[in-house]
């Protein structure tokens, strides 16, 4: 029975189509180029580890922009994604690019201003594309599920529930007012571009949606550590509603909002943490815990979408809950691992915990042009 609940695509080792020969190339050169950047910093020690580990982080970026934009128009050609989607996602991640690229070659505030400008157009322009497409009312038709499959009830007071408990444990957890301008709003333009393109990456993918990517969700449990929670769980809901764009199995609003917006935002728990002072000369902890945290409630949102809106299918004898439950777990959880587990060697390294941790330090009266060191 759990195998069957589990039927799934092995892309790694996969070849037979362009798209799989794309995904297998970048799954075993992403593992090639972590390993490679893992054994140069093992061989290198003070300052000229700390330059390596901060190019590494540079092209990583510009790695997984450029992944992103090579899949995006791959799904174009191949699988015949809509003109309405593709553009753009291309376009955002375009931007993004750019933007990134202003910030690494200018740090005053005009070029934050300026990105973050140019992110929140490309971010609007997306939403306006994504309500037009699933304001069309095709998704039901093309997933096959009837209206009276779907759980309306239940998932609306799941949605309305978890809601309610995600904003206020944002808040619960990022009680400090901090104005970080424009730079908030880059970085987490970045961040979920980052995470996006790497969402590609697909080891597995489940037959009824959802995958096991290669730590996709770093950048923005990164982001949420940095930033904190209330914007962590902003960028989670942003990047959510991006991942809509890779999926079809969207029967109804409420699921939707479980399974895409709610269920992201989720991880934006991922920086609860990370000013727990008993926990400051253990960061890997600190981030370990919140991540593992963050992920669980995403299971959690994944989980009663399942519930509700795809019980039909389910194997006959099968419980509907015991069917969501299995299968939420086969690829949240490796997911939830793999990110979990590359994130704590990220913050093995003090110079990367040092950057990261100088966001905490930042006081509202400090100047847009201002360092925290300034002052």
């Amino acid at each position: 029975m759990f195998l069957s609940l589990l039927d799934t695509t092995w892309y790694p080792v996969r070849f037979d189509s362009p798209m799989n020969i794309l995904r297998g190339v970048a799954f075993w050169l992403t593992v090639a180029l972590a390993l490679g950047v893992l054994v140069a910093a093992l061989a290198v020690k003070g300052n000229a580890r700390k330059k390596l580990l901060k190019a590494a982080l540079i092209c990583a970026i510009f790695y997984a922009v450029a992944l992103g934009i090579a899949f995006l128009v791959m799904t174009f050609v191949t699988d015949g994604i809509e003109a309405l989607l593709f553009v753009p996602l291309l376009i955002m991640l375009v931007c993004a690019a750019g933007c990134l690229a202003l910030l690494l070659l200018r740090h005053d505030f005009i070029a934050k201003i300026s990105a973050g400008a140019v992110m929140g157009a490309a971010a609007i322009g997306l939403f306006l594309c994504l309500a037009v497409r699933y304001s069309s009312g095709v998704s039901a038709d093309l997933n096959g599920v009837t209206k009276e499959d779907v759980k309306e009830l239940w998932l609306y007071l799941s949605a309305a529930l978890l809601i309610a408990a995600v904003v206020a444990g944002a808040f619960l957890f990022d009680r400090e007012k901090r104005d970080y301008g424009a730079k908030s709003l880059s970085y987490a333009s970045v961040a979920i571009a980052m995470s996006f393109a790497l969402s590609f990456i697909r080891i597995v993918r489940m037959p009824q949606g959802g995958s096991i990517t290669v730590a996709s969700l770093l950048p923005l449990m990164i982001y949420s550590y940095m930033f904190g929670t209330r914007r962590g769980v902003a960028a989670g809901a942003v990047y959510g509603v991006l991942q809509a764009f890779q999926d079809l199995y969207i029967l109804h609003p409420a699921q939707f909002l479980l399974d895409y917006p709610i269920a992201f935002a989720c991880i934006g728990f991922a920086g609860m943490f990370a000013k727990t002072k008993a926990l400051k000369k253990a960061p890997q902890v600190q981030f370990a815990l919140g991540a593992v945290i963050a992920g669980l409630l995403r299971f959690l949102a994944h989980f009663l979408s399942g519930c509700f809106a795809f019980g039909a299918y389910a194997p006959a004898g099968t419980p509907v809950w015991l069917y969501s439950l299995t299968y939420q777990a086969g690829y949240v959880l490796p997911d939830l691992a793999i990110a979990v587990a590359v994130g704590i060697f990220v913050f093995c390294s003090p110079s990367f915990v040092k950057l990261a941790r100088r966001f905490h330090s930042e006081k509202k009266t400090t100047s847009p042009d201002q360092s925290p060191e300034q002052a």
